[in-house]
C-alpha cells in the first residue's frame, strides 16, 4: 500500500476497506508515515466524511494501536458511561454510586478538564486524600468487591488516539463527525465494558453547539458500538446553560453529595436518573427505562445511593467525613454576589462563558500542565426562565485572590440575558438513540 493512493482515494470520497484503515492507524502509531500525509488523509475524511462501518474500522483501529482492558474477570455485565463535555457536569460523581447500588459493575476511567469543560478527575482530587491512580489488581478488586471505581486514564491505552487527535488539533480536523466518534469510542471500548451509555450534548457549552451535529455524531457512536459488538445508548441533551448550579471542582463534589441525598438541582438529577435508567437497561438489569428509573429514584429516597459514594470514597483513599460535613471540603477565601440590575426574566445564561469565567478564576485549565484550584468556582442561582427582581442574586462566585477578580464578574455579568417576556420552554433531554 501507498498512502498517497489511500490519501487520493478518500480525497475522492471513494471507502477505505478496514485493512487499509488498519494500515493507515498502525503506520502512523509507529511513525512509519509522517504527519503531513496523515494530515492530508484526515483533512480528505473532514471533507468527504466517512461510512458508518468505515468510522468502526477506524475505531477498531485505534482500540488495537495499544493496550486493552479485560474485565471478564468481574462477573456481571459491565456498564460504562461518557460525556461529550459541558459546564456544570457532574453526572458521574452521581451516576458511578447510584448506578453501582443498584448492582451493576461500573469501571469508569476518567480524565481531567481541559478549556471550559471540566474534568472527573479534578473533581474527585478535590476531595482531601482521594487517589485516582489505582494499580490494575487493586481497579479490579474494588469494582468486585463495591461496585465503582473511578480512575484517570492510563498511559498506553488508545496511543494512536493520542497522537492523531494532537494531529487534529493543529490541522483544522477536530470537529469532524468521524473522527470524533472514532476517538471516543475507541477510548470506551478499549476501556472493556460490555456496554456504553453516552450523554451527547449540544449548545453554547458543549463540543457540538449545532443540535444536528450532535445528533449526527450520537447515532455514529451507536452505531459503531453495535457494529462492535456493544450495547449502546446514547441521551441528547441540552447545554446552552449550565448543568445543576455548581461549576468548579469541589463546589461539585457538594452538589454530587446533595443529589445522592435527594436534595440536588432538579436538571442534574433528573439527567443523573435517565443515564443510569439507560445503564441498567443497556446491562440488562431492568427490562424498560420506566422501572430502571423507579428503581433508581428508591435507591436515592432510602440511602443507599449516598452510602455508595461514601464507600467509593474511603476505597480509594478519600475521606468520608465529607458527605456529613462538607466544610471539609476546599473553601475559598473569598464569596461575591452578582445581583441582577434590572427586573424581568432569564431569558439565557451563556454556558459557554460561564465556563471559561470558573476557568478564569483558577477552576479549570488552558494548557495540560496549569495548576488549578479546587476550591474556586461560580454557584449559577438563577436559571432560564424563572422571573427576577432588581437586586436579586443571579449568581455566587467564589474566589481566593487577594483582589476582587473585577473583569471575571463583568463577564459573568454580560453571560446573563435578562428579558421582560418569559422565554420558551427548552427541551431539555432531547432524545434517546438506540
Amino acid at each position: 500500500m501507498r498512502m498517497y493512493d489511500l490519501i487520493y482515494k478518500k480525497r475522492e470520497g471513494e471507502e477505505l476497506t478496514p485493512e487499509e484503515i488498519d494500515w493507515i492507524i498502525s503506520g502512523y502509531t509507529a511513525g512509519d508515515i509522517p504527519d503531513y500525509q496523515v494530515s492530508a488523509w484526515a483533512m480528505a475524511v473532514f471533507f468527504k466524511g466517512m461510512e458508518a462501518r468505515e468510522t468502526a474500522s477506524l475505531t477498531e483501529a485505534v482500540v488495537n494501536s495499544g493496550d486493552q482492558i479485560d474485565l471478564s474477570r468481574i462477573s456481571g455485565v459491565k456498564v460504562d458511561k461518557h460525556s461529550t463535555g459541558g459546564v456544570g457536569d457532574t453526572t458521574t460523581l452521581v451516576l458511578a454510586p447510584l448506578v453501582a447500588a443498584a448492582g451493576v459493575p461500573v469501571p469508569k476511567m476518567s480524565g481531567k478538564g481541559l478549556g471550559h469543560t471540566g474534568g472527573t478527575i479534578d473533581k474527585l482530587e478535590s476531595i482531601p486524600g482521594f487517589n485516582c491512580e489505582l494499580e490494575t489488581e487493586d481497579f479490579f478488586k474494588q469494582i468486585e468487591e463495591i461496585g465503582a471505581a473511578i480512575v484517570g486514564q492510563t498511559g498506553n491505552l488508545t496511543p494512536a488516539d493520542k497522537k492523531l487527535y494532537a494531529l487534529r488539533d493543529v490541522t483544522a480536523t477536530v470537529d469532524s463527525i468521524p473522527l470524533i466518534a472514532s476517538s471516543i469510542m475507541g477510548k470506551k471500548l478499549a476501556g472493556g465494558a460490555d456496554a456504553i451509555v453516552l450523554d451527547v450534548k449540544t449548545g453554547s457549552g458543549a463540543f457540538m453547539q449545532k443540535q444536528e451535529d450532535a445528533r449526527k455524531l450520537a447515532e455514529l457512536m451507536v452505531k459503531i458500538g453495535s457494529e462492535l459488538g456493544r450495547k449502546t445508548m446514547a441521551l441528547l441533551t441540552d447545554m446552552s446553560q449550565p448543568l445543576g448550579e455548581a461549576v468548579g471542582n469541589a463546589l461539585e463534589v457538594k452538589e454530587a453529595i446533595k443529589t445522592l441525598k435527594g436534595n440536588g438541582p432538579e436538571d442534574l438529577t433528573e439527567l443523573s436518573i435517565k443515564l443510569g435508567a439507560a445503564m441498567l437497561v443497556a446491562g440488562q438489569y431492568e427490562s424498560d427505562l420506566a422501572k430502571a428509573e423507579k428503581r433508581l429514584r428508591k435507591l436515592i429516597t432510602n440511602g443507599q445511593a449516598i452510602s455508595k459514594f461514601k464507600d467509593i470514597v474511603r476505597a480509594q483513599g478519600g475521606n468520608p467525613e465529607i458527605v456529613d460535613n462538607l466544610d471539609l471540603l476546599p473553601q475559598a477565601k473569598n464569596i461575591y454576589e452578582l445581583k441582577a440590575d434590572k427586573s424581568g426574566y432569564i431569558e439565557n445564561v451563556t454556558a459557554r462563558e460561564v465556563g471559561l469565567v470558573a476557568m478564569a478564576l483558577g477552576a479549570g485549565r488552558a494548557k495540560k500542565d496549569d495548576p488549578i484550584d479546587p476550591a474556586v468556582g461560580i454557584e449559577v442561582t438563577a436559571h432560564r426562565g424563572e422571573k427576577i427582581e432588581a437586586g436579586d442574586t443571579l449568581a455566587r462566585v467564589y474566589y481566593n485572590s487577594d483582589k476582587k477578580p473585577v473583569e471575571e464578574i463583568h463577564r459573568l455579568k454580560e453571560a446573563y440575558t435578562i428579558s421582560p417576556d418569559k422565554p420558551e420552554e427548552l427541551e431539555f433531554i432531547i432524545d434517546l438513540i438506540e
